[in-house]
């Protein structure tokens, strides 16, 4: 685990874009056991490529105008048990950090695991985040 003091400016780097940090496994599960609608939820993790690729994006991609019902985050490596929790949702993936996925009534219909965003530019996984947008989140 890392110091709390550490991660506060990685913490908010979302939060502060309206996307709601879920810290324990109650909190991820009143947030998704029922959920109906997209919530897009960000494995956050204070590596390289969540700093200079995953967290950009996603700032990036909520300004579009097409966007999830909700957006989430967890932090891999000190929310351990949330963090679990919420990955037990993306059904069909390994645990990676960070990974973006997006889900619609309570299934994963969009991920980006680790591997599709290190090496990849902000605005290249944000284009990915917005396309997904567009697809699973547009009124019907």
């Amino acid at each position: 685990m890392y110091p709390e003091q550490l991660l506060i400016p990685m913490r908010q780097e979302l939060t502060r874009l309206g996307v709601e940090e879920l810290k324990t496994v109650a909190e991820v599960d009143a947030k998704f056991a029922e959920h109906k609608g997209t919530a897009l939820v960000v494995v956050n993790s204070v590596c390289g490529c969540a700093a200079r690729n995953a967290r950009p994006a996603v700032a990036m991609a909520l300004q579009h105008t097409v966007k999830p019902d909700v957006a989430t985050t967890v932090f891999a490596g000190q929310d351990k048990e949330a963090t679990e929790r919420a990955r037990s949702y993306f059904t069909g993936y390994r645990p990676s950090s960070p990974s973006i996925a997006l889900l619609k009534d309570g299934d994963v219909v969009f991920m980006l695991e680790r591997y599709q965003i290190e090496g990849r530019s902000a605005q290249e996984i944000a284009a990915d985040l917005t396309h997904a947008f567009d697809e699973h989140c547009a009124p019907a």
